[in-house]
């Protein structure tokens, strides 16, 4: 009799245990989301795992990288959180931070030496599409790759010509650029720029010897 309401007992504690996890991982990310850094720090402090993702992989480095919070970032590397993890989506921290022009942030991931060159979209891709000069060159700087291409077969050069961000060509020609490379549907960088009537780009791709 004593060792069922022993078990029932110890039952009732596992279970509000249970709860008040789930609780402090629905917390937390919410605070993340709404860059209330104190709740988060303090949950961390707490117990929770660093490196807490939502349901589609979404850390909480990659919350804060995408909110522009560096100093929820800051104190997310200072605790190891990594800077390796992809989403359900193949994002990364520093993907995110790129995409969103998050130069500060972009600089501090990098002296993680996070992965550059991977497969798939990456964060030169991201920074080329949006036009992020200033991040754009961080990561040439730190050795992106400025050829490799994204799954649509675009390469950053053509997606930054195709948007109209003449000052990241510029960048990427600069930085050796392959002038040459082709989509079967769109065709080359310069063929893109003229196809969405982006001429200054155009003009200075045929300077530099676009055909």
């Amino acid at each position: 009799m004593k060792l069922n309401r022993y078990l029932s007992i110890f039952a009732l504690f596992a279970s509000l245990s249970l709860t008040a996890q789930a609780g402090a991982y629905e917390d937390i990310l919410h605070a993340a989301e709404m860059k209330d850094s104190e709740t988060v720090i303090g949950l961390l402090r707490r117990g929770l795992d660093v490196n807490t993702a939502d349901p589609q992989g979404t850390t909480l480095l990659m919350i804060a990288a995408r909110n522009g919070n560096l100093d929820l970032v800051r104190f997310l590397l200072e605790n190891r959180a990594s800077v390796q993890r992809r989403n359900r989506y193949g994002d990364t921290a520093l993907m995110l931070a790129a995409l969103h022009g998050h130069t500060e942030i972009v600089r501090l991931l990098l002296e993680r030496k996070p992965e550059l060159n991977h497969g798939g979209w990456n964060a030169l891709h991201y920074a080329a599409f949006e036009g992020r000069t200033e991040v754009a060159a961080l990561l040439i700087a730190a050795g992106a790759d400025v050829n490799l291409k994204a799954p649509n077969g675009q390469t950053a050069l053509m997606l930054a010509a195709k948007r109209g961000h003449f000052e990241v060509v510029r960048l990427l020609v600069g930085a050796q650029a392959d002038l040459g490379v082709r989509d079967p549907v769109e065709g080359s960088a310069i063929e893109m720029a003229k196809k969405a009537s982006h001429s200054q780009i155009a003009e200075f791709l045929e300077r530099v010897g676009a055909r």
